[in-house]
């Protein structure tokens, strides 16, 4: 009698996890998949894009529904968007903290070279106790924008609040002062606005305007580039810069445009005098169309044929100074 077993072939191997033999195979195949998935549950259909898209528009409902309901800001990833702004330079911190503006931390960069103005920056940080944060110069840099010249000292500040235009005007008049207010007309370099922030102080400016869009903003170039007379001059938002200079004119403030192509020319303004909002075109552009039809006189710097234009900041300077020199007077 023959062994089975000793025969190649006759040894039964076992089944990974099927049923051994073709019945076992049948009744696997008769059992199928399970039950079929819901069509909005299926990601390549349409159902399941459907049923996503309202979720994200009931997530949105709850977040601009009044505010209701309405977390932190957050960016990419799920983390927390920090809208704050950093103010670098030496001279700029310094204002800043002089004129008390909220402040988060303050970074000095390891190794510093002390001077009066760094001992007198740690100073008031201490005293209104703004945590101090010691920094490598490298990282310094990298928490700063590329062209940005830090001096080894930052300050965080929360995001910067703009006035209202025409409360701006109201506290400039409850003052009993004569309005000098500075506005930008697509203006869009923050350096500009920096540098004609800072001479609206200089020569006896109230305050400045900027419009809501196609504008610059008072970020870290501007604070640096303003010197710290950002923390003592208002900067206005207006929404809609057209209609603002309506408003100021009914005020009674004179609105005096700054063009290349002014039919008034600068020395001797005989309007210096009035209640003035003096408005900054861009370089390019010069004064928008609107803005100029809504300005009281355009008026013009008298310069050199060889220069073709100047500097959005500049222009700003030399009016501000003429006007102050005639108010002098």
């Amino acid at each position: 009698m023959s062994n089975k077993k000793s025969r190649t072939g006759a040894v039964r191997k076992k089944g990974l996890g099927k049923a051994v033999g073709s019945g076992g195979q049948g009744r696997q195949a008769l059992e199928g998949r399970g039950p079929t998935p819901r069509a909005e549950d299926r990601e390549y259909h349409a159902a399941y894009k459907a049923k996503k898209s309202r979720e994200r528009y009931e997530a949105a409902k709850l977040r601009h529904a009044g505010g209701a309901g309405r977390g932190p800001e957050r960016g990419r990833g799920g983390a927390k968007k920090d809208e704050s702004e950093l103010v670098t330079g030496r001279n700029a911190v310094l204002e800043a903290l002089r004129t008390r503006i909220p402040a988060t931390a303050l970074y000095i960069a390891a190794r510093i070279e002390m001077d009066d103005r760094t001992r007198e920056i740690l100073r008031l940080a201490t005293n209104r106790n703004v945590p101090v944060l010691e920094v490598m110069r490298p990282e310094m840099d990298r928490m700063t924008e590329r062209d940005t010249v830090h001096q080894g000292v930052v300050l965080k500040v929360p995001p910067m609040e703009y006035a209202h235009p025409l409360e701006m005007l109201d506290e400039i008049i409850g003052r009993d002062e004569v309005p000098l207010i500075v506005a930008l007309d697509g203006v869009t370099d923050p350096r500009n606005l920096g540098a004609i922030i800072r001479s609206t102080a200089a020569f006896g400016g109230q305050g400045v305007v900027v419009p809501q869009r196609r504008s610059a903003g008072l970020n870290s170039a501007a604070w640096k580039t303003s010197a710290g007379a950002a923390a003592r001059i208002p900067v206005a938002m207006a929404s809609n810069l057209t209609q603002t200079l309506k408003e100021f004119k009914k005020q009674g403030v004179f609105v005096l445009g700054l063009d290349g192509g002014g039919n008034v020319s600068l020395p001797g303004l005989e309007l210096a005098d009035r209640p003035l909002v003096l408005v900054i075109g861009s370089e390019g552009k010069g004064l928008s169309r609107l803005v100029t039809e809504h300005c009281d006189a355009v008026v013009s710097i008298p310069i050199s044929s060889a220069a073709e234009s100047l500097n959005a900041g500049i222009a700003a300077s030399v009016a501000l100074y003429e006007v102050a020199k005639l108010r002098a007077e």
